[in-house]
């Protein structure tokens, strides 16, 4: 593919193998209408572009990983239509890893790379691209993709997307996740950033509603984050999510004043 990037509009970024698990949802979701922050996907064949592609794999297969991540980090080109891309854009940007294997349906792949928010100016957005793409070689990594049988693809896409100044933030699963009720939803909120639900530094407000958006279970340790309306408002869009993609999905969402927007989707892989 001549053009390293792909804006999320575009038909080719809802395919996992050039956009990885991330980016092709995030393009799923934009053309099925649903409220997508703005971006762009370097698609997977960028990162190894011009590299010794066999020095990698011999580094990858001796779990030489400090190895890998110096040659990715001393060799690999960020291209020059990523960072105008990213001047397209503008303001302060989320940039994410998002490998071939990741969010699908068979192995849950979440976590295993970088991410980084809060980012403006063009030297951060080129850093943190290089930096996800060293992530592919870490040893945890590395361990992950061995344990799966993938340790020769070399696919790596990024994410560049446009952050949201999110006053709430939070995960919801379209199925119960403990008690795996189909016919119950469960939404997790916080003030701020979602990545404090995500890594677990912040005990958020839960709420357990059904397909209707109606709550039918509250655990709020402190003030409540959520009102009723915008409850209803995550659980329509995550039933619609669930429809879409046929299957229960695990998604981060964040609100800015009225607007709620969708982060991610992924299938849920522990039901």
């Amino acid at each position: 593919m001549s053009d390293p990037v792909l804006w999320f509009s575009a038909p080719d970024a809802s395919r996992v193998e050039l956009s990885g698990g991330k980016g092709a949802s995030l393009a799923a979701m934009t053309a099925g209408g649903f409220p997508v922050p703005p971006g762009f996907v370097l698609h997977s064949g960028v990162m190894t572009a011009g590299l010794d592609k066999e020095k990698l794999l011999s580094l990858a297969r001796a779990a030489d990983h400090d190895g890998a991540m110096a040659y990715i980090r001393e060799a690999a080109k960020v291209p020059a239509e990523a960072l105008t891309a990213y001047d397209e854009l503008g303001g302060m940007v989320a940039v994410r890893s998002s490998a071939a294997a990741e969010d699908g349906e068979a192995a849950s792949y979440a976590g295993q790379q970088e991410t980084f928010l809060e980012l403006t100016g063009r030297d951060a957005v080129e850093h943190a691209i290089v930096e996800c793409w060293a992530s592919f070689f870490t040893e945890r990594a590395l361990f992950y993709r061995q344990k799966m049988g993938s340790l020769d693809d070399l696919r790596m896409a990024v994410v560049v997307q446009k952050m949201i100044p999110a006053e709430k933030a939070g995960v919801m699963f379209t199925v119960h996740p403990v008690t795996r009720r189909r016919d119950r939803m469960m939404i997790e909120a916080v003030l701020g950033l979602g990545e404090q639900v995500v890594s677990g530094e912040v005990t958020p407000a839960q709420y357990v509603v059904d397909k209707r958006g109606r709550v039918k279970k509250e655990t709020v340790p402190g003030d409540p984050v959520l009102t009723e309306e915008e409850v209803a408002t995550l659980g329509g869009l995550g039933q619609k999510l669930a429809n879409h993609y046929g299957s229960p999905q695990d998604v981060e969402w964040a609100i800015v004043g009225a607007d709620v927007y969708l982060l991610q989707s992924r299938p849920i892989t522990t039901l």
